[in-house]
């Protein structure tokens, strides 16, 4: 498959005083949603409804990418932490045996819908 070559956009592309446009502003309101389920440590103190430019929305894109990233990396080093805690052996749960139920020597017979007498 050919390499397609994307030229280098101009540095004036990105102008950090321009206002927001509608995709940043549907990427910011994403964002804010995925940054609700973070726990309080990684979320940000950053009000979502006053950015109106460009570089607010990067500042805030940029800070809530990091805590994502910084909360999957902390999370991961817990779950190594808690398998080295493991003791070594067996890992399967034994199920308690069921207690046999004994059967009285008369057994009792039910009638069922079936054999019943139809009117």
């Amino acid at each position: 498959m050919p390499v397609i070559k994307v030229p280098r956009p101009p540095k004036n592309a990105m102008d950090s005083n321009r206002p927001i446009n509608a995709l940043l502003l549907a990427q910011v309101s994403n964002l804010q949603h995925a940054e609700r389920r973070l726990p309080l440590r990684y979320r940000s103190s950053i009000y979502t409804h006053a950015i109106k430019t460009e570089g607010e929305a990067a500042e805030y894109i940029r800070h809530v990418t990091e805590a994502i990233h910084q909360a999957h990396s902390d999370a991961e080093k817990q779950r190594a932490k808690q398998q080295r805690r493991r003791k070594p052996g067996l890992e399967i749960a034994t199920a308690a045996a069921r207690p046999v139920r004994k059967r009285s020597s008369k057994t009792k017979t039910k009638t069922s819908k079936s054999k019943r007498k139809k009117k």
